[in-house]
């Protein structure tokens, strides 16, 4: 069995857990409380010394990456398929995921969001402007491919869920704590309620986690 060192509000995380649950693959939920820096540990260190979640225990050792660790259980558990089997498809797909995987979230990940008010006296809403500003940077290109492109389905690329549907929704689900708008993407947003009626996403959702707070 997997398990899977993370924290319930990473959107990083919540794409291992959808991936894990679209796949239909057990694992072990261990939570480390990013506020609290217990991903800074020793013991968390010596698993994954970047000091960032999450990190998959598997039997050939541990993972760090998300993208990475999607990569590593497409390639071990095929079946279903996060990536389309053509070449085209799959540039695709990989071209949305790391619109939003990698334009978007190293600039708005929890360390860049305290470096900004610890080291640039940023306030609560100049953080959220500055979020907000990179997720429509990226967001307003991807909503467009996504209306114009003829390989749009029910879901980011025909009507099965995959990798840039995993990455879509858990940077949505991040979106939704600044209180970023999402008028502006109709077809993001459509996309975003499809998948979270399957049960892979419903159950990733982060206040669907043991170590979320009880309300």
């Amino acid at each position: 069995m997997y398990v899977l060192h993370n924290y319930f509000r990473s959107s990083t995380s919540t794409r291992v857990r959808i991936a894990l649950g679209l796949k239909s693959l057990p694992y072990e939920y261990r939570s480390y409380a990013l506020l609290e820096k217990e991903h800074q540990s020793e013991a968390y260190l010596s698993m994954n010394p970047d000091g960032l979640v999450p990190t998959l225990e598997t039997p050939d050792g541990y993972l760090g990456q998300s993208l990475t660790i999607l990569e590593y259980l497409e390639e071990k558990h095929p079946t279903p398929p996060l990536l389309p089997l053509d070449s085209a498809g799959r540039a695709r797909v990989r071209s949305l995921a790391h619109a939003v995987a990698l334009d978007i979230h190293p600039l708005n990940n929890l360390r860049v969001l305290q470096y900004l008010g610890d080291q640039f006296d940023a306030d609560k809403q100049a953080i959220k402007a500055w979020f907000t500003h990179w997720v429509g940077h990226s967001f307003a290109s991807v909503e467009k491919r996504l209306a114009s492109e003829p390989q749009t389905g029910l879901f980011c690329h025909g009507d099965t869920p995959g990798l840039a549907d995993i990455c879509l929704v858990a940077q949505y689900l991040n979106n939704t704590r600044f209180d970023v708008p999402s008028a502006a993407y109709p077809t993001i947003q459509r996309i975003v309620e499809a998948c979270l009626e399957l049960q892979a996403f419903d159950d990733a959702l982060p206040l669907n986690q043991p170590d979320a707070p009880v309300s």
